[in-house]
């Protein structure tokens, strides 16, 4: 399993879908809704998309995606999140204390790549 290979605003957008987030059309304007919230209405799709919440820079956005890639499988994430943090550890072998240090200072960026992997997954 390797990094995701995409930009910050395509890995927001594809994360914002998973967790619940789409765009409407009305005219020649688009929103994006999630549940009974709305954002602004927007001339052109990506900049609705752009009302979606920063996972990759914003911390808070960050740990709620990686909170219901938790809630999806504890398992999962934690290897994800691993792989991504440490791409180069060996699976089997128990992790060092340099390991672990790089799990709990993942960057925002790193968490959602992690929960984007995790959530993507098939059950």
């Amino acid at each position: 399993m390797t990094q995701v290979q995409i930009t910050d605003s395509e890995l927001n957008r594809k994360l914002a879908e998973l967790m619940g987030y789409s765009v409407r059309k009305s005219a020649s304007c688009y929103q994006i809704i999630k549940g009974p919230s709305y954002g602004h209405w927007q001339a052109e799709e990506s900049h609705a998309w752009a009302d979606a919440p920063d996972y990759c820079s914003d911390p808070a956005a960050s740990l709620e995606a990686g909170k219901a890639a938790i809630a999806k499988s504890q398992i999962d994430y934690l290897h994800n999140l691993s792989k991504v943090t440490n791409p180069n550890a060996d699976d089997f072998a128990p992790w060092t204390p340099d390991e672990i240090i790089k799990l709990l200072s993942a960057t925002p960026r790193e968490r959602a790549e992690a929960a984007y992997i995790t959530l993507s997954q098939k059950e």
